[in-house]
């Protein structure tokens, strides 16, 4: 993280905040000067979080005109980066001030966020913003009927996974093996057989989340009205693709939102059990199409009830989340994972064999155990995982899977902790 501030609020906080930010293996580089932060911020990989105090504005010196003590806000803006995103501190007076959170929104804000505030809650906010910074969710889309004529390129590179599919009374099998999160129906193939949506939703299995949507030429009441008391959830126009694009964009917004809430572990950003279970059977249906194996994988913190009950809960959410954050950046495309419950944790691998799944996850268990925790002034410790393994096809269910890799996870447990199982002689016999 770099962060801009007065020197004063600098010299009384940065050992505090230095210390809370290595927790979670943070860094902080700490700038009063306008100009060095922003030759920072330039040299940067753009991986880091930019900080901003807004009150240092009317403690620096503007370099533009030497002889004025307050930098305006203007000049600031004007001066940043702009292929950058910031966070922006700022009084209760400043945040009562609308034109001037206007300001900082349509200017690469991150997010903003008032004073005071504890320095440990300024860093766990923080954490959870770096969490959400990763690319988000893919959203995959079924769309029954000829394409619009948008630009797929541009929807791909906002993760959005288009299927064309031309038979109206095989969508329902599409839609079952691949898990949708949208349903798009022209209104061509609704008039072609108007029972479509109503075959989607009385499925027992059907996603209540998913969204149906008819795509319209041009107005129609009537029809709009029979669509949506078939079981519609939205009706657009598809006279301009490009709008129509932007609006299946802001509907995957959304989604990716709701998935969020019902769907994610909210202390660490990762799927929690509901959203696992969901996406491993869908991973699952498109293995069997596409013929791939997976790799699924439990781990479970080695005597976290220990680490509990000598140095805290507090310090126990600090390791649950630095494991997380040795896990993120060693995933694939393809792969999940999930803080499935307390100190344990899910993976899957997405075209993984078993070895190459004990590879990973070992290598995953060596990460981890390099971590160096202060757990007091002076006292570091080291912590490990345990890890089970099972592959599909071998087992074949999110069920199966999950139940042959917490056996594996128990036996690593049992063997002494601190390995994944099978071990790597066993993995041939039992892949």
């Amino acid at each position: 993280m770099l962060f801009l501030s007065q020197r004063f609020f600098i010299k009384d906080n940065q050992d505090e905040l230095r210390l809370h930010a290595h927790k979670y293996d943070f860094e902080i580089d700490f700038f009063h000067e306008v100009s060095d932060f922003v030759a920072a911020v330039e040299r940067d990989s753009a991986d880091s979080l930019y900080l901003i105090d807004l009150d240092a504005l009317y403690n620096m010196q503007s370099d533009m005109q030497a002889a004025r003590k307050t930098l305006l806000l203007r000049e600031l803006l004007q001066r940043l980066p702009a292929n950058h995103r910031y966070v922006y501190l700022q009084t209760v007076r400043q945040g009562s001030r609308f034109l001037l959170q206007q300001r900082l929104v349509d200017n690469n804000c991150l997010a903003y966020a008032e004073k005071p505030i504890a320095n440990d809650v300024l860093v766990d906010k923080l954490f959870n913003l770096f969490a959400q910074q990763k690319r988000g969710d893919l959203v995959r889309v079924v769309m029954l009927g000829a394409p619009p004529g948008w630009d797929e390129a541009a929807l791909q590179a906002q993760r959005l996974d288009i299927v064309y599919h031309t038979d109206p009374q095989t969508l329902h099998l599409r839609v079952r093996d691949l898990q949708p999160d949208i349903v798009l129906v022209t209104d061509v193939e609704y008039e072609r057989t108007e029972a479509v949506v109503r075959v989607l939703k009385r499925n027992i299995e059907a996603d209540p989340v998913r969204e149906i949507t008819l795509l319209q030429r041009g107005p129609d009441a009537a029809q709009a009205r029979r669509a949506l008391d078939s079981g519609f959830d939205a009706l657009l126009t598809m006279d301009d693709p490009d709008l129509l694009a932007r609006q299946l964009l802001n509907r995957a917004d959304k989604i990716r939102i709701s998935r969020d809430l019902i769907g994610k572990d909210r202390a660490t950003g990762l799927l929690n059990k509901i959203g696992l279970q969901q996406k491993t059977q869908s991973l699952i249906c498109r293995a069997a199409l596409e013929g791939k194996p997976l790799c699924l994988g439990v781990i479970d913190i080695d005597k976290f009830k220990t680490i509990n009950d000598t140095w805290g809960h507090y310090f126990g959410d600090i390791v649950i989340k630095r494991l997380s954050l040795t896990l993120v950046p060693r995933m694939e495309e393809g792969d999940l994972l999930s803080r499935f419950g307390g100190e344990e944790f899910v993976v899957v691998f997405w075209d993984c064999t078993l070895e190459e799944g004990w590879r990973r996850l070992d290598g995953m268990r060596q990460a981890f155990g390099a971590n160096a925790f202060e757990v007091k002034p002076g006292e570091v410790r080291h912590f490990s995982f345990s890890g089970g393994l099972a592959a599909y096809p071998a087992y074949r269910s999110e069920n199966e899977l999950f139940l042959r890799a917490d056996a594996m996870l128990y036996e690593a447990k049992e063997g002494g902790r601190n390995q994944i199982r099978p071990l790597p002689e066993r993995v041939a016999q039992t892949g």
